[in-house]
């Protein structure tokens, strides 16, 4: 009698668990989906509480500020708390995007826009906030996931794709999502160091201690929205790929993250000083301003300074040693290794266990050009000359014969996107001794007749468990929902242990320099050792 009424009492408390705050379940198809009021979704901040709402039994907060603005006398310096608040503020709306033009096609015509239909709408200095989707507000610690964009180090916002949303991952694997607004460009990378002195010594990276400032905010306030600063994870994908890589190595976030997982993106070094430091003089004189004047930049409207410091950029002579040229983040031996990354003997980093992953066809000739599908291996031989040189047709055949199931257009896209930087990636944080676990994304939509191929930002959605969210990149359905499905069974195996290993996927094994070890991620999921090394080693010759 006792234990049947233990089961009884069990199956109502779990019903309790799963309803709306009307007590009807989610599962019922005509029951309320969407609660917000005086007393629901309020969870408590370190700097006062916030109103979100629930929406299919997530609680979702936007734009919760968890640094100050960064207009005037707070450009170009570290991020600033923000100022606290008394009354419940309203987290219902997504945060302004970092100060950037958004140069996306809008047109009618446009098969980019209908792809991928990019999401802004507020874009200003007042950019420092972040999103929560959490299943409860409760005690559970839930592990939690927090998304750093792409877009280089130059664009983008947190949800600025569909697939981007936490909705979906935290629902389907009990866990917090988070995802993070910071400064891009040269308003997050424009270091004043050597002619704006002690003032703005961090001024070339304040992009980066933004990230580091949401990372702060996480550990200290999101036990309240059912997380687990304990164990929290950053995933990036393209620019936030490279994102997580320097988080990754920055002293500074040691023991406020525990796992990374970079997508499409990866780095082991940062902007050479030096070049960064007489960019930042060459903005100055593009400016008109004596050192002394260096202030007045913090006083120039964003729209003026972002201009001036791009047409510096264009006019900058320069060339950095190491990392990329224009804004990027800096290795400047303060905030960021100077060196290389992931330094095996330096104990004040950070040693997480580190995902990586990368498409087949990260950059793809032809979704819009069907006329190229029939390309030669010749025409390949002469569409890459530019890049390859007299060694072009060496290469291109090394590859072709290294995929011989692969048609020329795919040899093509392959070598515009080669698995060069994940593997030296992989090599470098090997050394430090954390598990590195390397995959390989395949899978190819049925759109534009097949020719959209495993291009770069598709897997985000299926990492997320957003695949019938991103239709125009997936098309939707069973068949992209059940790769989604091992694919976000390994991301939430990985969030809680550090290893993706899970029952949806075979074995994945650790990977290691020497076998170069790979999940490839397909229809049908198989583990290969470094498929492409003999043809990378053509290409590194």
């Amino acid at each position: 009698m006792k234990k049947n009424l233990f089961l009884l009492l069990a199956a109502a408390a779990l019903l309790c668990a799963c309803a709306g705050p009307s007590g009807k379940s989610a599962k019922d198809p005509d029951g309320q989906r969407l609660f917000i009021g005086e007393d629901i979704a309020v969870a408590n901040t370190q700097y006062g509480r916030v109103r979100g709402f629930i929406l299919d039994d997530i609680y979702q907060f936007r734009g919760i500020p968890y640094g100050a603005s960064t207009a005037g006398e707070n450009r170009f310096m570290p991020p600033q708390p923000p100022q606290s608040w008394d009354d419940v503020r309203p987290a219902l709306m997504f945060g302004e995007s970092a100060p950037q033009v958004v140069a996306y096609d809008r047109r009618p015509e446009s098969y980019g826009g209908f792809t991928d239909h990019w999401n802004y709408d507020l874009i200003g200095e007042n950019c420092l906030r972040l999103n929560v989707w959490t299943p409860g507000l409760d005690g559970e610690k839930r592990p939690v996931l927090v998304w750093l964009h792409g877009g280089g180090y130059s664009s983008g916002n947190a949800i600025e794709q569909d697939g981007y949303g936490g909705e979906n991952l935290a629902r389907y694997g009990n866990v917090v999502c988070c995802s993070v607004n910071h400064r891009l460009n040269s308003f997050g990378f424009s270091d004043f160091a050597s002619v704006g002195g002690e003032k703005y010594l961090h001024s070339g990276n304040v992009g980066m201690l933004d990230i580091i400032a949401a990372l702060q905010w996480v550990h200290d306030n999101i036990a309240n929205f059912g997380g687990d600063p304990g164990n929290v994870t950053i995933i990036g994908q393209s620019g936030g790929g490279g994102k997580v890589s320097v988080i990754a190595t920055m002293p500074a976030a040691k023991g406020l993250v525990h796992k990374g997982v970079a997508l499409s993106g990866n780095a082991v070094n940062a902007t050479d000083k030096a070049y960064a430091e007489a960019l930042g003089a060459h903005i100055l004189k593009e400016a008109g301003l004596k050192p002394s004047q260096i202030d007045r930049l913090q006083q120039m409207p964003w729209e003026e300074y972002y201009a001036l410091a791009n047409r510096a950029a264009r006019s900058f002579r320069g060339t950095p040693a190491g990392g990329r040229a224009g804004f990027s983040p800096v290795g400047d031996g303060v905030d960021i290794p100077a060196g290389t990354f992931f330094d095996p003997a330096d104990a004040s980093l950070p040693n997480i266990p580190i995902l990586y992953c990368t498409t087949l066809n990260e950059n793809n000739p032809n979704r819009t050009r069907p006329d190229l599908e029939d390309i030669t291996l010749d025409g390949v031989v002469e569409q890459l000359s530019s890049r390859y040189g007299e060694r072009t047709r060496e290469i291109v055949e090394a590859y072709a014969r290294q995929f011989p199931d692969r048609r020329p257009i795919e040899i093509w896209s392959m070598l515009l996107s080669t698995r060069t930087n994940v593997v030296r990636s992989a090599d470098t944080k090997y050394a430090q001794g954390a598990p590195v676990y390397v995959a390989w994304f395949q899978w190819q939509p049925p759109l534009f007749d097949g020719r959209m191929r495993a291009f770069h930002c598709l897997d985000i959605c299926f990492w997320l468990h957003n695949t019938d969210v991103m239709l125009t990149h997936t098309g939707g359905g069973a068949r992209p929902r059940a790769l989604s499905d091992k694919m976000s069974d390994a991301l939430l195996a990985f969030m809680r242990t550090g290893d993706p290993n899970c029952d949806a996927l075979p074995a994945w094994p650790k990977y290691t320099p020497e076998n170069g070890e790979v999940m490839i991620l397909n229809d049908v999921c198989r583990v290969e050792n470094d498929p492409d090394r003999p043809a990378r080693s053509v290409l590194m010759q």
